[in-house]
């Protein structure tokens, strides 16, 4: 009984996890990327994610809370924070351990797959940890530029990938899954 990781990313074509004054989803919100994330909200998972994202996701005014945001909200999550004492989702659990031992734990102890929701810097953390075992990007058409906020990979240790599967949605966001090798990066 072992589980994998995921560790997903939105971001734009340079490079960047979100912007300053861009919409959610950078403004791409199309129908095959609402039936991906129902798709992927609705397996069977356990979420993880930081306490800002948890508090950002928590704190959306009723106006924007979807059936996406209502099923997230009841999914079985983890919130990795040493401030946070108390959550508003009914199936969300804080951890104030240390991420890298806690997430090694429940891959090793549960059956249900782990992914990361937003959370840039657990999801470096466990990338760095060697603890991902699919990491899925997807990409938006468009150039951030002077509005992009949130480098997804400042900071990340290299790594080589596999590439495992790859969609286009909407005919213009790239969905591409890629598997750590534990190689080293080609070098010169």
């Amino acid at each position: 009984m072992a589980s994998t990781l995921t560790v997903d990313i939105f971001l734009s074509v340079d490079g960047w996890a979100g912007g300053d004054g861009l919409p959610g989803y950078f403004g791409y919100l199309g129908p095959d990327l609402e039936q991906w994330i129902t798709e992927a909200g609705s397996e069977p998972q356990i979420a993880i994610m930081g306490r800002r994202t948890y508090q950002a996701l928590a704190g959306l005014s009723e106006q924007f809370r979807d059936e996406g945001w209502e099923r997230m909200s009841r999914t079985d999550t983890i919130v990795f924070s040493t401030t946070l004492r108390e959550t508003s989702w009914p199936k969300t659990h804080i951890s104030s351990g240390d991420l890298a031992t806690e997430v090694a734990k429940l891959k090793a102890d549960s059956d249900l797959p782990l992914r990361t929701i937003g959370s840039l810097s657990i999801a470096r953390q466990l990338a760095d940890a060697g603890l991902v075992d699919r990491l899925r990007l997807m990409t938006f058409p468009l150039l951030a530029g002077n509005a992009g906020r949130d480098a997804a990979f400042a900071g990340m240790s290299s790594g080589d990938l596999e590439l495992v599967d790859h969609r286009v949605l909407d005919g213009r966001i790239l969905l591409i899954e890629y598997r750590p090798t534990g190689r080293d990066i080609p070098r010169a």
